[in-house]
């Protein structure tokens, strides 16, 4: 078969992209390579530019510094430094950032140091030669690795360390290497010296609960060489791989350690506190008046504030058994928007009902149920509500909403309910009491802020049947014997003892079907199935 010119020139054409394509691979391949272990290769990562600044306070200065895998933490020897020093949590108005890179690079010249901002500090850093300004809110005129840290840690192991302090002696870095490669490949992935303060730094076992938006402090034992936990609080100098630390959603979040620590509770890791060497602080405290101390506390809170609702936690319980919340209020709407088909939009996130949303719902069922109650009203728990009590003698912790029925005949009986046709009544503690727009039941809201709600619905007796005149769709909303209701007996809910049927189990499989008690399930199955497993 005779092969034409431009068939020949066709084929030369393919074979010739063919063989650029695998170079090209094989380049980017050993780029990869050298980024996983830079010490095998002597090619050094381009300086990046800073956002914003220049001159040695930028990253323009100097470059980023490759790090090997061998040697001890400086560059002794013609080794390349191991151990990059970050500096986070400062601030802008009061700081000794440069008097911390001044006695690293004092033990060891090489030492790569970073100071991290979210945006240009204010004044100024006054950073001595061979440390470095990271700006991590992103520029316009900059390429996106400018500002993401990955880029600019080339070394085997990150050093965070607190504002103030300072390297004594360069065996204290070599310390905390060799305990952290001694540790292997199991669950301690941080170790931690303490810093010489007034305060000793706390070791604590976290527990985070996303499902619950939660975290949990409790105490662990601390203060001997050793001590394994899985968060710290107080001043402490921690190590960390590079590759684990930028493994982290959101790496040097602020307050650091507090981020550190929540991200890696939730992937097991622990950290190990060492008893010493301490590093010293002669900068405490760190702010030389009153106000400038205020103004930093005042920082902590909110950055708190704004990290805990960035990971989606709630509530924080410490130690000593005091609880901070970050979700709504009476003064703020409630955490979800509107229920589509039973399902609250948690749900879909693998989470359950916010604790104050639940604290919220709590607080209103036993408003509700006090002013009902003194009013001589009968009421009952029903529908989720009662299996709630039944299966937690607690709101269901996915539910939304508190359902209690009551006798129609006993609305007059009650201030706040007997004139709601004329419209909604907000009474002195703040409640919200109206007439249902969605049928003929009253709802109770948290506040005219907060909708989280009780709805009540009335019921009156037809022949020994509890009846009404409306109906929903919910399957549980259906006629009933009365003697379910001949006598209302007491039951445990959410913290007071309401009154409920006398046979809340077969009340219950009446109206939702057998096992419901034992079999938990979300409202809508068919559109968010609960997976038992998880329980």
């Amino acid at each position: 078969m005779r092969v034409s010119f431009c068939q020949g020139l066709l084929t030369g054409a393919i074979a010739l992209n063919l063989l650029i394509l695998y170079y090209v691979s094989r380049a980017q391949q050993q780029m990869m390579e050298r980024r996983r272990d830079p010490g095998k290769g002597s090619l050094k990562k381009a300086a990046l530019p800073v956002s914003g600044l220049g001159g040695a306070a930028g990253l323009a200065g100097g470059g980023a510094v490759a790090g090997g895998p061998g040697g001890g933490a400086g560059m002794g020897n013609g080794r390349s430094p191991r151990v990059t020093v970050l500096v986070r949590d400062f601030e802008d108005f009061e700081n000794y950032v440069g008097e911390v890179a001044r006695s690293f690079l004092r033990q060891r010249p090489d030492l790569p140091v970073l100071a991290v901002a979210d945006t240009p500090p204010y004044p100024p850093l006054a950073l001595p030669e061979g440390a470095r300004l990271l700006v991590l809110a992103p520029s316009p005129d900059q390429p996106p690795q400018a500002h993401r840290p990955e880029f600019h840690v080339q070394t085997e192991f990150a050093l965070l360390v607190p504002d103030g302090v300072e390297l004594d002696q360069a065996r204290q870095l070599e310390r905390l290497i060799r305990e952290l490669e001694g540790e292997g490949g199991g669950p301690v992935r941080l170790v931690a010296a303490p810093v010489l303060a007034r305060s000793a730094v706390q070791c604590l076992h976290l527990r985070v609960s996303l499902r619950e938006w939660t975290a949990t402090y409790a105490q662990a034992a601390s203060g001997s060489s050793g001590s394994v936990c899985t968060a710290l609080r107080g001043d402490a100098v921690v190590l960390i791989r590079s590759e684990d630390l930028f493994n982290l959603s959101t790496p040097l979040a602020r307050p650091l350690l507090a981020s550190l620590f929540v991200q890696t509770s939730l992937r097991g890791w622990k950290v190990k506190l060492l008893e010493g060497p301490p590093f010293s602080a002669s900068r405490r405290p760190l702010f030389s008046s009153a106000h400038n101390q205020w103004k930093a506390d005042s920082r902590l809170r909110e950055a708190t504030a704004r990290l805990m609702r960035d990971f989606g936690v709630k509530r924080l319980l410490h130690p000593d058994g005091k609880e901070q919340w970050f979700g709504c209020g009476k003064e703020t709407p409630r955490c979800f928007g509107t229920v589509r088909d039973d399902t609250p939009e948690y749900l879909y996130l693998e989470r359950w009902t916010p604790p104050c949303c639940l604290r919220a719902l709590r607080e209103t069922a036993k408003y509700v149920i006090n002013i009902l109650e003194s009013s001589g009203v009968r009421y009952w728990l029903e529908g989720g509500t009662l299996l709630g009590a039944a299966r937690h003698q607690d709101i269901i912790p996915w539910d939304y909403d508190v359902d209690l029925g009551i006798y129609l005949e006993d609305v007059p009986n009650c201030d706040y309910l007997k004139n709601l046709d004329a419209g909604s009544l907000v009474d002195a503690n703040g409640y919200v009491w109206e007439r249902a727009v969605e049928g003929d039941f009253y709802r109770v809201q948290y506040s005219e802020a907060n909708h989280l709600h009780v709805d009540l619905w009335p019921f009156y007796p037809r022949n020994g049947v509890m009846t009404k005149d409306t109906w929903t769709e919910h399957k549980q909303d259906v006629e009933f014997p009365e003697h379910f209701l001949q006598p209302l007996v007491p039951m445990p809910f959410a913290g007071v003892t309401a009154y409920a049927p006398n046979n809340h189990r077969a009340f219950l499989e009446l109206k939702f079907g057998e096992g419901v008690v034992e079999n938990p399930q979300y409202p809508n199955p068919a559109k968010k199935r609960l997976d038992r497993s998880r329980l």
